[in-house]
């Protein structure tokens, strides 16, 4: 069967997320954000995966490099720059249109040259006051080497004309935007008009501010952002601690070679060419862009109405929970589970509080893998620390572009007597996961956390995500056992309920998929249903392309990279695969085996990729509670019947939504949302 390259499989995702910035239906500024998400998604993929095929590529020699797909590795690169062109010639063209519908509705986004006489005293006021103080223009001369340029921030490339001077001079200004340096700057204006700047424009209304010692007869800024490899090294040294090593390896990756400059379209060679040689880059390595970079920023555009947000849905409370009572009891009588962001993570928060404070409770294990900038969770372990607990974090450290938030993490939980365990070289600690111990009756009664994302309070805002609560004591003990595994690695173990890879999780899955097989061809239902963010492993591919063969149904949702190849979605097809792109991004994993009838349902922290299979460690839990499946089965049924949100995957290239047909419009994520809300 046809395997889809992984990097175009991905491009084919961000450009959903792009159309979601397209459609008119979306609220005029989440249009803007979308953009944002859009592209932070492509700056990180070329920092990763463009990065890696560059890397792959240097290796060839006279040997043809492929991709674990097969695929040419230099035929793929060309590929995914085309693309990527293609999609930036979009992403421009909707930003304007964007632009042109919010001054219908009065929202005006205002360059440098069409303020009022009040909004350039505004502006020049705060370029005095806010932003002078941060920057120091770098002079860039032909002789000598260029200062480093992180990939953290947009600069302003300079080129003054100096009168009588036989060249232009030229200078790069690093632009001061943060996470306490806004990017937009709401303007003085009429009630009627809302009006906002961004800093960019500020700094280039105040160039004379900044140079005006040199005697130039003309001045002109233009923005360029710089892409790096984002490998992170960490070395081998067995002197140093793993924390150590991070945080040099941290600084190593700060100064990653450059991949790609994107630069204004209207910069003057000489000044492109000054770069492009600085930087040693080549033009393959160079893309001509709008006046504007690094425009992720535009997920923090100012609310400036609310009629132009999606409406504020509040997170509901789990029925069978109640506030200022203990789970704890509640999950000794039923299990229970969790499907964030329409629930609220404020019970996680409270089941962690509970136990931090909770005399009977002895003990608290916690796995970590991203956290809240100013992290509840971490808050909360450490006054469980200080109220006598044993305390017991597994963080792993090599959580891509979070890694210094998870220093910063251990070095709190550490400093409060918590014991810190960190994942091993080449197999990262994935698995969400908490362990409760409790002293009841004279007997030790373990609790189990088993969810699919991370415990961070912001995110669970804005991810779909499950988590099941329960008191089932071969789960917990199952729980309890991955817990001295990562204590004492050497120890070999066995689970009773519990998947846990990098050890049992392919070989269980398979065996579940050739039971399908086996029994489709004896004539028996069959059929594999699965939700996940990506699926690119090959061997399960190749595997579920043999059980459609075989007559296997198969359904599945998937958000990201879908390197399967589907029919498709017609009724009479074997294999079926959609993905969903909507407010939330669609991050809960599911699989369901029709199993001979005995039918097995798993929540899980892994997707179907190598990575999470054989090189970390992730939990699948089955579900047993009859409420919960039927939860569970209705999830995916709303799910695969939307029609509004919902892309075929058989046309990738094209991302083409599901048709509707007969059915009425559904548009899941609106559709659980009332679902839960009914249960209440």
């Amino acid at each position: 069967m046809q395997i889809n390259n992984r990097e175009l499989s991905w491009l084919s995702f961000n450009e959903r997320v792009l159309q979601e910035a397209q459609d008119k239906t979306v609220p005029l500024i989440q249009r803007l954000r979308f953009l944002g998400i859009f592209s932070n998604n492509q700056d990180e993929f070329i920092k990763v995966r463009v990065a890696n095929l560059i890397r792959m590529n240097s290796l060839k020699g006279e040997k043809t490099i492929k991709t674990v797909e097969g695929y040419p590795v230099q035929d793929i690169l060309e590929q995914v720059h085309a693309r990527m062109e293609k999609s930036e010639q979009l992403f421009s063209r909707t930003y304007r249109e964007i632009l042109a519908e919010m001054e219908k509705n009065n929202l005006f986004v205002l360059n440098e040259k069409q303020l009022t006489k009040r909004q350039i005293t505004f502006c020049r006021d705060y370029f005095s006051r806010e932003i002078n103080p941060l920057i120091v223009p770098l002079l860039v001369r032909k002789s000598t080497k260029l200062p480093f340029l992180s990939d953290k921030y947009i600069y302003h490339a300079v080129r003054m004309q100096i009168a009588h001077a036989k060249h232009p001079r030229f200078a790069i200004i690093r632009m001061p935007v943060n996470s306490r340096s806004p990017r937009f700057i709401e303007l003085p204006s009429t009630r009627a008009r809302k009006e906002i700047i961004f800093i960019d424009d500020i700094i280039r209304l105040c160039l004379d501010k900044i140079f005006f010692m040199f005697h130039y007869e003309a001045i002109s800024a233009h923005t360029f952002k710089l892409i790096r490899d984002a490998q992170l090294t960490v070395d081998d040294d067995i002197t140093k601690s793993l924390m150590e090593k991070m945080e040099e390896g941290l600084e190593s990756r700060m100064h990653g070679d450059p991949v790609r400059l994107i630069y204004d379209k209207t910069m003057p060679g000489d000044l492109l060419e000054i770069l492009i040689s600085k930087l040693k880059l080549n033009h393959f390595q160079t893309q001509a862009g709008g006046r504007y970079h690094m425009l992720k920023h535009l997920m923090q555009f100012p609310v400036v109405d609310e009629k132009f947000e999606y409406e504020s849905l509040p997170a509901l409370p789990h029925p069978d929970l109640t506030p200022f009572s203990s789970i704890l009891e509640v999950i000794r009588e039923k299990d229970i589970f969790f499907n964030f962001p329409y629930h609220t993570f404020d019970h996680v928060i409270d089941l962690l509080r509970e136990a931090a404070i909770d005399p009977k409770v002895e003990k608290i294990c916690m796995t970590l893998y991203r956290t809240a900038e100013r992290s509840k969770v971490i808050n909360v372990l450490i006054s469980a620390a200080e109220n006598g607990k044993e305390v017991i974090v597994m963080e792993e450290l090599m959580a891509r572009f979070d890694e210094e938030q998870n220093v910063e993490n251990s070095e709190k939980l550490l400093k409060a007597g918590i014991k810190v365990i960190h994942g091993f070289k080449g197999l990262k600690i994935h698995a969400k996961l908490i362990y409760i111990e409790r002293k009841e009756k004279r007997e030790v009664k373990g609790y189990a956390y088993i969810g699919t994302g991370n415990f961070n309070e912001t995110t669970a805002r804005l991810y779909t995500d499950f988590g099941l609560l329960t008191y089932d004591a071969e789960i917990t003990q199952d729980v309890k056992t991955v817990f001295d595994f990562l204590v004492n690695p050497h120890k070999q173990v066995h689970y009773k309920q519990l998947i846990v890879s990098p050890y049992y999780m392919r070989d269980t899955f398979e065996k579940a998929i050739r039971n399908e097989i086996k029994n489709s061809r004896k004539g028996k239902e069959a059929w594999i249903y699965a939700k996940m963010n990506s699926l690119t492993d090959v061997e399960i591919i190749r595997l579920l392309g043999k059980a459609a063969e075989a007559g296997v149904k198969i359904k599945l949702i998937i958000r990201g990279a879908c390197c399967l190849q589907p029919e498709p979605a017609r009724e009479n097809s074997p294999m079926k695969a959609i993905s969903i792109v909507d407010k939330y991004l669609e991050h809960a994993r599911m699989i369901m085996f029709h199993n001979g009838g005995d039918e097995k349902v798993y929540i899980l922290s892994a997707d179907w990729m190598t990575r999470n299979l054989d090189n970390r460690i992730e939990a699948a839990v089955p579900v047993h509670a009859p409420e919960i499946r039927e939860t569970i089965w209705d999830v995916f049924k709303i799910q695969w019947n939307d029609t509004v949100k919902a892309r075929d995957l058989a046309y990738q290239d094209e991302n083409r939504y599901t048709t509707k047909g007969n059915k009425p419009a559904c548009r899941s994520q609106e559709a659980l949302y009332e679902y839960y809300k009914n249960k209440i």
